[in-house]
């Protein structure tokens, strides 16, 4: 029997996305491009809002992602609560549409070679970063295994080691063709349309060059409140190690093109990595 107490039971359900299995397929089926042509991706970058604003941007740009067997989720932490750098590593979280298992074999490999990741539920209970993208690849693939991380610090040499970390656990578990990456974030919060747009333009085209060194520098220097950049750039710095050549934006658009207030927008940005 698994303990009930490694259930992660989701925190955002009925605010961020519907809470019945049925309004969420039907929400589901209205952000998934159907005809989008799969690319066999090593990593994506996704928005976490409620579906009603990012929606159509996670939506258009999972379409377009071979999902594999096994995500490595990484997201900001926004709530303060458990480590700094802190990796879930057994039982399964839950969503209006079933269990979603955690690759504990995973898991327990990336503890063991990474020095800075902390095994650690705490930080995980109530953070909707990483909960969000779970409905949409249950949606469009039934059956996969999670590692879900939160990152609390932001020191830019740790975040690319937790990256090569990752890589070398991929490497190592033989797993290069069936893990994929995904960074979970928001983009600039609450300025203009057109500051926003200034902004994110910089932030997606370090993320694009694959430059880690460079978002997060441009972060800093702007005072770009990209709420993941730490995540991704530690998600650049894995697919990097695992062979990634390029970048796509795939859609970018911000919460003034659902509310019609440009004044104070949220910015949403759907990237792939082959």
């Amino acid at each position: 029997m698994e303990n009930p107490e490694n259930i992660r039971k989701p925190a955002a359900a009925g605010t961020f996305y519907p809470s019945s299995a049925g309004a969420l397929e039907k929400q589901l089926a209205g952000l998934i491009n159907k005809t989008a042509v799969k690319t066999r991706c090593i990593a994506c970058m996704l928005p976490h809002a409620g579906y009603a604003y990012s929606g159509k941007v996670a939506g258009e740009t999972l379409s377009r992602v071979d999902i594999k067997d096994t995500v490595i989720l990484l997201g900001p932490n926004h709530t303060g609560y458990g480590a700094a750098y802190s990796l879930m590593a057994e039982g399964a979280w839950l969503t209006p549409l079933g269990k979603v298992r955690i690759n504990s074999g995973f898991a327990k490999a990336l503890l063991e070679r990474s020095k800075y990741l902390a095994a650690d539920n705490q930080a995980h209970i109530h953070e909707h970063s990483l909960e969000v993208e779970l409905p949409f690849l249950q949606y469009l693939k039934p059956d996969f295994q999670i590692v879900p991380i939160t990152f609390l610090g932001d020191d830019p040499a740790v975040l690319k080691q937790i990256g090569k970390d990752i890589a070398d656990t991929v490497i190592g578990l033989g797993l290069k063709d069936s893990a994929l990456i995904a960074a979970s974030s928001d983009m600039t919060h609450y300025e203009s349309r057109e500051e926003a747009g200034r902004k994110d333009r910089e932030a997606i085209k370090a993320v694009l060059a694959l430059d880690a060194d460079k978002l997060l520098k441009d972060v800093s220097r702007l005072n770009i409140s990209m709420c993941g950049y730490a995540a991704a750039a530690a998600m650049i710095s894995a697919a990097k190690a695992l062979g990634a050549r390029s970048g796509k934006l795939i859609k970018y658009q911000t919460s003034g093109d659902v509310t019609g207030d440009y004044e104070s927008v949220v910015g949403y940005a759907g990237l792939i990595i082959t």
